[in-house]
Parts: structure tokens; sequence; C-alpha cells
């Protein structure tokens, strides 16, 4: 027994675990193992066909550590680089090690300048985001949010004062840049 001054009990024979545990031990002769005939140990034989291994194609230049002297055989191809995000990732791979800072903070402003452009570029469809729904402020004020805030053990608690500016400022912002730039261009063409 653990944490007490008894010697623990030596653990149990083949021979007395064979007679209490019906089938124990039933693959100790390797005559009995359905493994066995395709047990093979050769350092050579890798079960591959290829020295190297076929590359995928490049539909387009892809970014690569500047560590590596050539891409990977297969790659991911779901999300090429597109916009100013893109520019910013090829240039993060082109420049910078992955060992430096600079390259990840690069990568991050290339996500964040992502989701900008999804953003903006959801507006030309036919079904623009809506931050009220998305972002779950509606939910705040139908589902009993603020009261959820203030009783409870929420984790959260610490930042719910600035949750309100980091979600609705960028659209306060860009809906108040929109309206002074409809206006000067509406101003514009009244005179």
């Amino acid at each position: 027994m653990p944490y007490t001054p008894d010697k623990p009990k030596l653990a149990e024979s083949s021979d007395e675990l064979r007679a209490r545990i019906p089938g124990w031990g039933a693959d100790l002769d390797p005559a009995d193992r359905p493994s066995v005939p395709k047990e093979q140990f050769d350092p050579n034989l890798s079960g591959a066909h290829w020295e190297f291994p076929e590359r995928q194609p490049e539909k387009w230049p892809r970014e690569r550590s500047i560590e590596h002297r050539f891409l990977t055989p297969v790659f991911g191809t779901s999300c090429p680089p597109k916009g100013l995000s893109g520019v910013i990732r090829r240039y993060s791979y082109r420049r910078f090690s992955e060992g430096r800072a600079a390259h990840w903070l690069l990568l991050l402003a290339a996500d964040r300048v992502d989701a900008v452009e999804s953003t903006l570029g959801s507006f030309v469809t036919r079904r623009p985001d809506n931050p009220l729904t998305e972002t779950g402020v509606r939910s705040e004020l139908t589902r009993h949010g603020l009261s959820s805030r203030l009783r409870g053990n929420r984790v959260d608690r610490v930042h719910h004062l600035i949750d309100p500016v980091l979600v609705a400022a960028p659209w306060v912002l860009a809906g108040g840049a929109a309206y002074l730039l409809l206006r000067r261009a509406l101003g514009g063409r009244h005179r």
C-alpha cells in the first residue's frame, strides 16, 4: 500500500496471473501470435517505393522559410496569400528567418490585415457581415448578458469594460470615416 511503512506486495508471477485471469498470456508464445509472420525488422525495408517523394506542383510561388533550400514535398494550398496581407506574408518569409521575432510579428500583422480585408470584402457581397449578431452584442441585450456579467463567477470579468471598445470601436470608426467621405463627396458635388 502506498504511503505506509508496509512492504508492497511482490508482482504476481506469470503462472499466478494465468491461473487467475482467463486468457492471460495468450500471446506469449510467438507461434500463437497472429502478427508473427508479418513481424520483420529490416533496416533497409521502409515500405516506401521512392528515395525522395514525388513533389507536389506549385501553382503559384509559395512562401518558404529562408532556412530551407526548397519547399516540402507536400504543402497546403487551401489559403493562397492574397491582397496586402499576402504581400506582408511574402515579405516576412523572404526577409526574415523563422528564429526572428520580426518574422512572426509580420505574420501576426498579416493576419489582422487579412481580417480587415475580409470584412471590407464582405461589403461588396450580397450578404455583408453583421457585427451585431456575429460579435455577440445582440445576445448581450437579449440573453441576460448584463446580469450574467455582474453576478456569478465569470473568469472574464477583468476585461468587461474594454470589450465594448474592442468590439464596437472599429465599426464606429469605420462608419464615421465612411460618413465623412460620403459627406465630402456629396458636398463637393452640390457646390
